[in-house]
């Protein structure tokens, strides 16, 4: 048994390795002064966090990263609940119309965003939501909807239903029994949609480039893309910006962390 599981450790040696080296480009570039033009793979000769100061400037990073923290977190706050409140009753009532609706919500999964943006341009500008945070963070919620119901529905149709049985026959409501009963026990899964959700949001730039056009409502990855153009091409801003802006999702993972996989299995499991 242990000779067939030798072969992992060079495996997750490989894997790790190729996971840790985007990041140690990142720092190595970021750290290195506007005149150093050595090889990106060596250490700087001379450490400088001149990148750090005037990408923060340069990109406005503090608005940016607002932006980016509003949208986010409103994102998420709002997949969470319409998506428990959508998988409930899809888990806990097994019809024709609720085995119907799920699976519209699940193949909505395979739709590309960019294939309908077109369309979804012309709605924006027609509702007057260009530049604005309650029109991108329609959809964001819109897109990452499908996923959060198909993994609430999993998680919930692993409680058992005599809970429910037994909350309602205690005189509890349904609303009651959601809140008090089942909401408590979907914190790995909720865990999971945060992460997933939030990285995401954090991380759009497909529609943030299309409909925040504005210096005031850009957020980091639409910033930090200006640096790359025809006649500029400023690696080491873009790296330093990247880092900072990483580090909100990095915190956010390690929190979390410990609820993410199991809630990603049982999510999945059912669903």
């Amino acid at each position: 048994m242990k000779k067939n599981k030798t072969w992992m450790l060079p495996l997750m040696i490989v894997i790790s390795i190729a996971h840790i080296i985007p990041f140690y480009l990142l720092l190595t570039t970021s750290l290195k002064g506007m005149g150093d033009t050595s090889s990106k793979w060596l250490l700087p000769s001379s450490w400088s966090v001149d990148n750090f100061k005037e990408v923060w400037e340069q990109a406005h990073l503090q608005s940016a990263l607002f932006n980016n923290v509003i949208i986010t977190a409103v994102s998420v706050v709002l997949v969470i609940i319409l998506g428990s409140f959508a998988a409930y009753p899809l888990a806990r009532y097994k019809t024709r119309l609720n085995k119907s609706m799920y699976l519209i919500f699940i193949s909505a999964l395979i739709v590309p965003p960019l294939t309908i943006l077109v369309p979804l341009y012309k709605f924006i500008v027609d509702i007057g939501g260009m530049n604005s945070y309650w029109a991108i963070i329609l959809l964001h919620v819109t897109f990452n909807l499908p996923m959060t119901i198909f993994l609430f529905t999993g998680f919930i149709s692993t409680i058992p239903q005599e809970l429910d049985e037994a909350a309602m026959m205690d005189g509890m409501s349904r609303f009651g029994l959601f809140f008090r009963i089942i909401m408590p026990l979907l914190k790995p899964v909720t865990a999971t949609v945060t992460i997933l959700t939030g990285v995401n949001v954090w991380n759009d730039y497909q529609f943030s480039v299309f409909f925040l056009q504005s210096t005031e409502a850009k957020t980091v990855t639409v910033s930090l893309a200006a640096f790359f153009s025809q006649y500029t091409n400023n690696v080491g801003w873009v790296a330093s910006g990247s880092l900072l802006a990483a580090l909100p999702i990095i915190v956010l993972y390690l929190f979390l962390q410990k609820y993410f996989i199991s809630g990603l299995s049982s999510g999945a499991v059912k669903g």
